[in-house]
Parts: C-alpha cells; sequence; structure tokens
C-alpha cells in the first residue's frame, strides 16, 4: 500500500487545501457568542436580570456614561495613574536590573532579598498607602509602582544574565567604558528581556490601579465602579467593567505592536513575520 503524501491528505475535493479560518474571525466568533450569552442568558430566566442585565442594557448605560464629564474624567484619571506608575516602575526596573546585573557580587548579595520582596501582594500595601498618602492617587500610585517594577526588574536581570560570555570578556579586553559595554553589549541582549518585562507590568498596572481605585477610593474609573454598584447600577457598573476590559485589550495590543516594531531585527520577530 503506497502512502499518501501529508500535502495531499490535507487537500480536499476539488484539489483545494482547507485552511483554518483567520484568528482575528476566530476571536470575532468567541466575543460574538459571548455578547449572545450574555444577552439571552437573563432575558430566558437563566439569571437574575438584577445581578446580570442584558447585554444591550450593559451598552445602553455605556452610551448613558459616555455623555458625562464624570466618565470621561475618571477615564483620564485611570491612564494618567497607570502611565506614570508604569514609567517610574520601567526606568526603575531598567536602571537597577543592569546595575544589579552586570555586578555578580551584588546580584548575589540581593537575590535573596529580590525573591522575598517580589512575591508580597500589592494590596498588602494598601493600609501603608492609606497611612501615608489618604485617598489620594499617590496612594494608588505606590501599589501600581509596586507590582510593575518586579516585572520588569526581573525581566531585565535574566536579560543581562543572557549576555554573551565571549562577548562581555572581549569588551572588558579592550577596555570598553562601563556604559559603552552597556550600550554595545548588555543593551542589545537585554533588549527582548526588557520589552517582554514592560508588557507584563503594563497588564500588572492597570490591574493595580483599577484595584486601588477599588479599595482605596482613588480617582478614577475602578470608584466609578465601586460608587454605581454601591447606589444599585448595576447596568452602569458592567459597563464600567467593559470599558475597563477594553483598556486591558488595547494595552496589550499596544504593547505586542510596539514590541514587534522595536524588536524588528532580532530572529524571533523576524520568524514569526515570516511564518
Amino acid at each position: 500500500m503506497t502512502a499518501v503524501p501529508a500535502h495531499a491528505a490535507e487537500r480536499g475535493r476539488g484539489g483545494r487545501r482547507h485552511r483554518p479560518p483567520p484568528a482575528w474571525a476566530l476571536g470575532l466568533a468567541g466575543l460574538l457568542c459571548l455578547t449572545a450569552v450574555l444577552e439571552l442568558a437573563p432575558r430566558a430566566g437563566l439569571v437574575r436580570e438584577r445581578f446580570l442585565p442584558p447585554f444591550s442594557e450593559m451598552v445602553s448605560a455605556l452610551a448613558d456614561q459616555a455623555g458625562t464629564g464624570a466618565f470621561w474624567h475618571a477615564l483620564l484619571e485611570t491612564l494618567r495613574g497607570w502611565a506614570i506608575g508604569l514609567a517610574i516602575a520601567t526606568a526603575a526596573g531598567i536602571v537597577l536590573g543592569i546595575v544589579i546585573g552586570g555586578v555578580p557580587l551584588l546580584r548575589a548579595a540581593l537575590s535573596s532579598t529580590i525573591e522575598f520582596l517580589r512575591p508580597i501582594p500589592s494590596v498588602a500595601l494598601i493600609p501603608l498607602a492609606v497611612l501615608l498618602y489618604g485617598t489620594e492617587m499617590r496612594s494608588t500610585l505606590l501599589l501600581v509602582v509596586y507590582a510593575s517594577f518586579w516585572q520588569v526588574l526581573v525581566q531585565v536581570l535574566y536579560g543581562v544574565q543572557d549576555v554573551d560570555p565571549v562577548a562581555r570578556e572581549t569588551a572588558r579586553s579592550y577596555r570598553f567604558r562601563p556604559l559603552t559595554q552597556v550600550r554595545t553589549v548588555l543593551w542589545p541582549t537585554a533588549l527582548p528581556y526588557v520589552l517582554t518585562g514592560f508588557r507584563l507590568g503594563a497588564a500588572v498596572a492597570l490591574i493595580l490601579e483599577i484595584t486601588g481605585e477599588l479599595v482605596i477610593g482613588s480617582p478614577g474609573l475602578g470608584k466609578q465602579i465601586a460608587v454605581t454598584q454601591t447606589s444599585g447600577a448595576v447596568a452602569s457598573m458592567y459597563a464600567l467593567v467593559i470599558v475597563v476590559g477594553l483598556i486591558g485589550v488595547a494595552v496589550n495590543a499596544a504593547a505586542r505592536a510596539a514590541e514587534r516594531q522595536v524588536l524588528r531585527w532580532h530572529p524571533s520577530v523576524r520568524g514569526e513575520a515570516v511564518s
């Protein structure tokens, strides 16, 4: 019995291959299915509308929210706190990661301290943040910086550790200055790790920004969600949750796009583009 080639087995009738649908079409189909479930489940009595209103009511509430100045002010406060916290955490993580990772003795001395501090949940710092700054934006900013800083720092440490020892020793033998070594040897290797840390930190920063606003009561969408929940405006509460979800999707998509743009020269990105 003769074996059938794999490419021939994949062909259907008429000699055409069955190509899977594109990823965006599958994602859109899944989103439409979720929307249908959210619309039909309350109307069919599977869930009480007081706990989960139909999706059309959420959209209507979102349109009403978008027509108010309070919504846009809260949105800007959330984005501002997220951006400032992420910028501080990224800068601190890159600088300290390169300094600690570039000095083996310093890395060995601080490794246990990093492993002790990193797993501490940021929400455990809420009492301290409130004690220091009350319900101001700085309280939430403290949580955002603390949570996203470790995402960047750990990735930078991995990147510095991944530098080719031969390249490092060559730079030292040519007596490159420390900044020159960072620019020509450490940074090209660590950059993919830095961008990964930035992408992870961006998502974590958004989570902690909303969490801080919810629990502490600092200005932003999280506070608005808490207010609508306590006032019984369930549809408006879900509408704001949808906005937060859309922001998360946009943040992740923007971070991935920036990563592909910056790392166009990297083999992993070039291989992804070819495939």
